[in-house]
């Protein structure tokens, strides 16, 4: 090495000695995540050339998620199972854990006693309260009832209505169903729409009811109208009456709460409602109702076959987890324990690795409160404890790293936050063996793509300081469950920048001291908009697919996995060091610190180093220095490697549901002379130096 002279130019400085340093495994910090899919998808995907293309990327875990969870339904892992009214095919059901053939395919069940009229999957079904028809019925899950969850804490359960637009409430009508709630309150939300961060949950002057006894009364809510668009009912007390038409003496039937229909608006004259709720089975044509929860029972005709999870046999012989322990997850928010502990039961049976196990999915996405997902954790882990040798629990997967809690009976806030007080109420933050979350951070597919790259870089360590900050543990392992460019197909996922992003979230989560990530979106995909106009057609994907589905141009986001896999690293467990790089000078070059640098001591004795550059525009020359920790800087000496990912490489032709790659060939490669390393960066390129420390 020679020793670095005073220049204005842009330069890469690793100190090899960081303290910041973070030891990690290739094998276990960066995977793959595989989901539940639309009819026919599944089979799709699991073709031996998919399965081929998708290992050439190097990301070596797995993870199975839940897309049930999502569409508010109940997970029948295993098609065999019984009903708990097995004369009638319905009621709560728990598949068969006993061995058979292997399981290829499950589906997910529709719950015909849904509150909700929208879901975070297929959103075809829609609220069983303002349906307009009185022999349906929402009730709340009855495993939040102090007969199930023994855990000292109140649980009340809510609805919420939602208005097309403000409108003057002075009274409701609750047709309620069995069981009824006895004690209930009426509110209104006072802020000028759900993001107000100054709007409270407020009673009606006459909202309050201690001795409710079910029926449909007329309830008058004020003596004047209360102009409002959020109207909420929140339960605290229920009859445990049983409903109509249970089969036997099931405690399900009684627990919670029941309500057949809502209506909202004035009293007219005559004494009757002037209700403005519209009233239809559609979610589209319906006013818009949300629900703390939702009772898991249902029936054989509620299986939805547009929402199809891979078999658990075919995940595990499909090799994608390459033999590596695989991260699984049971139902929870819309399934019973009785039916996660059978999974579990066959997982053990079957000798499958699995080394963590999440339960439910997107409970913040849910709009579900953290005290009760706390209270249904805590019940289900204690429950399941130690089914699968050497597993741990964990979650709960936050649909994002700082989602709040307008909607809950306390005062909003934060949702892991009061997720974390609420274990620790209990005296149960040990059961949390891992933390996990999901990373979707560009919302807005349209405008400037770059300024939302580089705005993005503080997110990451900006939701790891909230998590400390809420208490969550640093022993347990922090995990990435799902990562993307977007959690919307556009254009700007198919082109370099998705590259960028997707390298940059792998190495900063490990820099900030996270355990892993696992990217979402191994199908190949066909280029689409879910978004806006604006946003172009493009997908999340590490290969665009042809007519049949399978993998055909590879996709920015496969560069950057084979970079880090097979470049930046040695492939296999050996243990690494990541290294912060620092950027200096490139702040007349590249202004807004469009550069980004990493390092990896590796376990052959060489230094990897990852460089990254924002500018869409900009092509940047800049040479590699490294220092022990408060010695002086020298400038890097070949010989080694590069690798060099960028338009050469890479571009996307724009062109509607047509598009597609215009060039798409692998990172060049190349051997590094002795002497002096200076690397060029092509704009929106990545370049992976490789030398020795």
């Amino acid at each position: 090495m020679m020793l670095a002279g005073a220049t204005s130019e842009p330069r890469v400085v690793i100190v090899l000695d960081d303290p910041r340093a973070q030891l990690f495994r290739p094998d276990e910090a960066w995977g793959l995540a595989i989901d539940g899919a639309q009819r026919g998808e599944v089979d799709q995907l699991l073709t031996p050339a998919n399965l081929a293309a998708i290992q050439r990327s190097g990301l070596r875990p797995l993870t199975y998620r839940l897309r049930t969870e999502l569409g508010i339904e109940a997970w029948h892992w295993n098609p065999a199972g019984t009903w708990s009214d097995a004369a009638r095919a319905q009621g709560y059901w728990t598949s068969n854990d006993t061995l058979g053939l292997p399981i290829q395919l499950s589906w997910g069940y529709k719950l015909p006693r849904r509150g909700d009229t929208v879901d975070n999957a297929n959103d075809t079904d829609f609220s069983r309260l303002t349906d307009g028809d009185r022999t349906t019925f929402w009730k709340s899950n009855p495993y939040l009832d102090a007969s199930f969850l023994k855990d000292g804490q109140a649980h009340p359960q809510w609805l919420i209505v939602k208005l097309d637009q403000p409108r003057a409430i002075d009274a409701a009508r609750i047709d309620w169903a069995e069981p009824y709630a006895t004690a209930f309150e009426v509110q209104y939300w006072t802020g000028a729409d759900e993001d107000d961060d100054g709007g409270r949950w407020q009673a009606f002057p006459h909202g309050t009811i201690t001795s409710g006894s079910g029926g449909r009364p007329l309830l008058r809510l004020a003596e004047a109208p209360v102009k409002t668009q959020f109207l909420r009912v929140l339960m605290t007390a229920g009859s445990h009456t049983m409903m109509p038409g249970a089969a036997g003496d099931d405690w399900r039937d009684r627990a919670g709460f029941a309500v057949n229909e809502v209506g909202f608006g004035t009293v007219r004259a005559d004494g009757s409602l002037a209700d403005v709720v519209h009233h239809a089975a559609s979610h589209t044509a319906q006013t818009w109702t949300h629900v703390s929860s939702t009772d898991p029972w249902h029936r054989a005709v509620d299986r939805d076959a547009d929402l199809e999870q891979p078999g658990i046999d075919r995940v595990f012989d499909s090799k994608l987890g390459n033999g590596l322990p695989v991260m699984m997850p049971t139902g929870m928010l819309f399934d019973t324990p009785e039916n996660a502990a059978a999974e579990l039961r066959y997982i053990a049976a079957r000798g499958f690795p699995v080394k963590q196990i999440e339960l439910g999915e997107e409970p913040d996405g849910q709009y579900g409160d953290p005290a009760d997902y706390a209270a249904l954790y805590v019940a289900f882990a204690r429950r399941l404890k130690g089914i699968v040798p050497g597993a741990v629990f964990g979650g709960p997967s936050l649909q994002q790293g700082d989602s709040d809690t307008w909607m809950l009976p306390n005062a909003p806030g934060s949702w892991n936050g009061q997720f974390i007080a609420a274990l620790k109420r209990q005296g149960a933050l040990r059961e949390l063996g891992f933390m996990s979350f999901e990373y979707y951070p560009i919302e807005d597919l349209c405008g400037d793509i770059h300024t939302k790259l580089l705005r993005q870089s503080r997110t990451l360590g900006e939701i790891a300081d909230r998590f400390a900050a809420e208490g969550v543990p640093r022993s347990i392992p922090w995990i990435i469950t799902e990562y993307g460019f977007s959690a919307y197909a556009g254009r700007a996922e198919s082109e370099l920048p998705s590259g960028l992003l997707a390298a940059e979230i792998n190495v900063r989560w490990i820099a900030l001291g996270g355990s892993a990530a696992y990217m979402f979106g191994i199908a190949p995909a066909e280029p689409d908009n879910q978004h806006a106009a604006c946003a172009g057609y493009g997908a999340l994907s590490l290969y665009r697919s042809d007519s049949a589905g399978q993998a055909a141009e590879p996709m920015p986001s496969l560069a950057a996995a084979q970079l880090l896999t097979r470049a930046l690293t040695v492939p296999g467990h050996d243990l690494h060091w990541m290294l912060p790089g620092r950027v200096e000078g490139q702040g007349k070059t590249a202004p807004g610190g469009t550069l980004k640098s990493w390092a990896v001591a590796r376990p052959d004795g060489k230094l990897g180093v990852l460089l990254l550059n924002r500018s869409a525009t900009q092509s940047v020359t800049l040479p590699i220095l490294v220092q022990a920790r408060g010695g002086t800087a020298m400038v890097a000496n070949g010989p080694g490697e590069i690798w060099t990912y960028g338009a050469a490489q890479y571009q996307w032709r724009s062109a509607g549901p047509e598009s597609r790659p215009s060039r798409s060939v692998p990172p060049a490669h190349a051997l590094l002379p002795a002497g002096p390393v200076r690397v060029t960066l092509p704009p929106d390129g990545m370049v992976v130096v490789v030398i020795r420390r």
